[in-house]
């Protein structure tokens, strides 16, 4: 069999070196196409392969009655209609991985260039001044690196700091200690990491929870002196408190790829002879490019020849019949994966996800994947899908299990999501109600009636006389407003669970104060 692909943007000959060499693939390069010519001719091919050139749009999705996978040789997928080439089963493959190499090293590139000065002195130098005094740099041997965020780019940058002979110290969620000791680094906090540190290196993806994780309280837990890079994202470091640290003296430079808003002209950062910066250049370079040209050619012959990709982006399509009878259900069960991702403390080992009653008569495989999705998406960000959910997973080492019960405990259906850690055990439990929609029906062992939607509070305390009383007061003080209150309890004066709706986001500073009142085991904010 012969398969079609169409190359519609520029890609070098080395990075579509593997569809050159599989057997059966019939190649075509137009890099020229205007979008109503790649509609008149798209229905021809099997393949299409794209950079952010080429819009592939709903119109020309429709027109591509062969289609069976589109490349994108790039991270980002903004330049393609997702739902509308899921719904067509088409599906959709990038390269998240092709950079890696590129950030880490131009994150060590800001590093050393902002240790020793670098930029400035050349500025310096062009303007025909020879000023050694000005530009005394420091060294990195013996320093210590702090590593927030210790993904795939974050352990480059050790490998390559600890070849600096730097001391490495790491934050990520799913870090364990075992698992520093075994990368040989120190495991940490957040709050240990950046205050053990003499550089700081950001690498976690924006969400909310990270949007501006490096904030003044943050700067104030820093050493004198600290030096920050970021090559990571725009919007995890408050770039007006980094301004007043700087010229505070908290800080003493910082290296910036990435910013708030780009493109990145006129900040007053910009304005600071301790700052340097680049213009978002961490995956730009020649092998990079290629790189991601080839993972996406390796997925497109893998899928045209086996049926399996890597890196895939959208949820293939699945038999009308069965989409009919468990697409209600998607969206609760991620939303149980999510609130599960707020409550569980430490990096998780193990999701369970149980089906009872109707629902274990069907193909629940994409509603498991939509499961770990939820929970994944926290602390991974937007780049977790249906589809690279469960390999993710597999990736960070939590095993997925998917259980069956015809045990629905009077429910006509019932999806209970399980997280494991090596120190506990956390479930909720949700169903669909007719004319209802979803709801949390229980959280652990204990039974609730809460609609999965906007903010929650879930507040374990022991079952006494005026604490309930003493929550509504604080978050009275604290300007919150409950919408609603569920109470639960195991017994007389033994635990029991508060799960509140509340009308706005708590605050870190909000939450320790419900955490210090009498009979309060521990409060913990959820927003779905």
């Amino acid at each position: 069999m012969t398969y079609n692909i169409l190359i519609s943007d520029p890609l070098s000959e080395d990075g579509i070196f593997p569809l050159r060499e599989a057997e059966g693939f019939n190649i075509v390069v137009d890099t020229d196409l205007t979008p109503d010519q790649l509609a008149e001719k798209i229905g021809e091919f099997d393949a299409l392969l794209v950079r952010s050139q080429t819009q592939v749009t709903r119109e020309i999705i429709e027109k591509a009655t062969n289609l069976k996978i589109i490349g994108r040789a790039g991270v980002g997928v903004d330049n393609i209609d997702l739902p509308a080439a899921t719904e067509r089963g088409i599906i959709v493959v990038n390269a998240p991985d092709g950079n890696t190499n590129s950030a880490a090293e131009h994150t060590i590139a800001m590093l050393m260039s902002l240790a020793r000065k670098i930029p400035q002195a050349f500025h310096s130098l062009k303007n025909k001044k020879w000023d050694r005094k000005t530009y005394i740099g420091v060294e990195v041997k013996n320093k210590t690196l702090g590593v927030v965020g210790f993904g795939r780019i974050g352990q480059e940058v050790a490998v390559r700091a600890k070849g600096q002979r730097m001391n490495v110290i790491a934050y990520d969620p799913f870090l364990t200690p075992e698992k520093a000791e075994k990368l040989g680094v120190q495991f940490g906090t957040v709050e240990d990491v950046i205050k053990a540190a003499d550089f700081i290196t950001i690498h976690t993806p924006l969400l909310k929870e990270t949007r501006h994780l490096i904030n003044k309280d943050a700067f104030e837990k820093m050493k004198d002196g600290v030096q920050i890079i970021n090559c990571a994202r725009g919007g995890i470091i408050d770039e007006d408190a980094l301004y007043d640290a700087i010229l505070s003296g908290k800080v003493a430079g910082a290296a910036l790829d990435v910013f708030e808003e780009e493109p990145f002209v006129e900040h007053k950062l910009l304005t600071l002879p301790q700052v340097i910066a680049t213009p978002h250049l961490g995956a730009s370079t020649v092998e990079a490019q290629e790189i991601v040209a080839i993972d996406v050619s390796y997925d497109v012959v893998s899928f045209l020849t086996e049926g399996v990709v890597k890196n895939p982006v959208n949820l293939s399509s699945v038999p009308k019949d069965i989409l009919a009878k468990i697409e209600p259900y998607f969206n609760l069960v991620e939303q149980l994966g999510s609130f599960l991702s707020d409550l569980v403390e430490g990096p998780p080992e193990e999701i369970n996800i149980t089906y009872a009653g109707e629902l274990s008569n069907f193909d629940t495989r994409p509603l498991s994947r939509n499961a770990v999705k939820g929970f994944l998406k926290s602390k991974l960000g937007e780049s977790v899908n249906d589809v690279n959910a469960k390999f993710l997973a597999d990736r960070l080492g939590i095993s997925i299990n998917e259980l069956k019960t015809t045990n629905s405990k009077g429910f006509t259906s019932l999806i209970t999501v399980e997280v494991k850690t090596a120190t506990e055990s956390r479930k909720v439990s949700g169903t669909l109600l007719n004319g209802l929609g979803g709801r949390i029906v229980r959280v652990d062992d204990f039974i609730v009636d809460v609609v999965p939607n906007g903010y929650l509070l879930f507040i374990r305390h022991k079952d006494q006389p005026g604490a309930i009383g003493r929550v509504g007061m604080l978050l009275a003080e604290e300007g919150v407003n409950i919408a609603t209150m569920q109470v639960g309890r195991s017994e007389v004066g033994g635990d029991a669970i508060m799960m509140l709706t509340i009308d706005k986001h708590i605050e870190g500073k909000g939450v320790e104060k419900l955490k210090s009142l009498a009979d309060i085991f521990d409060a913990t904010p959820i927003d779905l």
